[in-house]
């Protein structure tokens, strides 16, 4: 497992300049604009808890613009991530926006050595974060252990239904990878990244892991959670299919043609029971 862990922090860690430098996480315009949310989060508005004056931990956080934006939101955030390189991004953009952010260096696993256990009102884990997780039951764990009695865990993230596709395969819906977990990772080996840079990545190669639905949220409820909202949605914020997607005003990428026949991200909320 270190192994994997090795290549992915790898890859995370030379992308987190690039992707501070892309337009699409909008870093200056966080700085120029003091009201400006993250794409991600505006998007779940809508079905986000109250955030306003409880503490919150992003898990796996990347460079901080959703955190940033829980914290734009009243929320007093922590945010924590295994990527060095990130965290130096994500520290650089909460001070050039006088924001207070906690920020702790730490995979998933290790959250609850770090971190209070039961000190959070509400754990927050964005688009692009389950993959990278070889056990979601160890995370359901986590989230839970986490959690003070009542907090609330808000999830969003692709669907699995997305991640078994072949984006290669032109106009096809192709099931070419695995829908449930398994022991050995998805290896991948790819050139870019999924965000406007012209920078050439070296680490191009990672270890991904699939995680059913309702593996997700079986996991959750043995937990010791409660599931208060599963929304699946016909829309995805990075264009996971090349060449078949459209973008819509939101931001939000969608099929060309017939949106209804795969899901392609989803929604889920949960609260710890006790």
């Amino acid at each position: 497992m270190d192994e994997w862990v090795r290549l992915n922090r790898a890859n995370w860690d030379e992308r987190a300049a690039p992707h501070a430098a892309s337009p699409d996480y909008a870093v200056e315009r966080f700085v120029a604009d003091p009201e400006h949310l993250s794409d991600v989060v505006r998007f779940d508005l809508p079905r986000l808890p109250e955030v306003r004056g409880r503490r919150g931990l992003h898990l796996q956080c990347h460079i901080g613009t959703d955190t940033l934006s829980l914290a734009r939101l009243g929320a007093t955030m922590t945010g924590l991530d295994f990527s060095p390189a990130a965290l130096t991004e994500a520290r650089a953009l909460a001070a050039r926006t006088g924001t207070a952010i906690d920020w702790v260096e730490a995979p998933v696993d290790d959250a609850t050595t770090v971190l209070e256990p039961g000190s959070f009102d509400f754990v927050f884990t964005g688009i692009g974060a389950l993959c990278w997780l070889p056990d979601i039951r160890a995370w359901a764990a986590t989230v839970a252990a986490l959690l003070r009695p009542g907090g609330e865990l808000f999830l969003r993230d692709g669907h699995p239904m997305l991640s078994t596709l072949d984006e290669t395969k032109g106009e096809d819906l192709v099931v070419a990878h695995p829908y449930f977990e398994t022991a050995e990772p998805n290896l991948f080996d790819v050139p870019g990244t999924y965000v406007a840079s012209d920078h050439e990545f070296r680490h191009t190669r990672t270890a991904e892991w699939s995680h059913g639905l309702g593996e997700i949220v079986t996991a959750l409820l043995d937990a010791g959670m409660r599931l208060t909202m599963l929304e699946e949605h016909r829309s995805v914020p990075w264009e996971a299919l090349w060449g078949r997607m459209v973008r819509g005003e939101d931001g939000e990428w969608r099929l060309a043609e017939h949106d209804e026949q795969v899901p392609l991200s989803f929604t889920l909320r949960a609260v710890k029971e006790g």
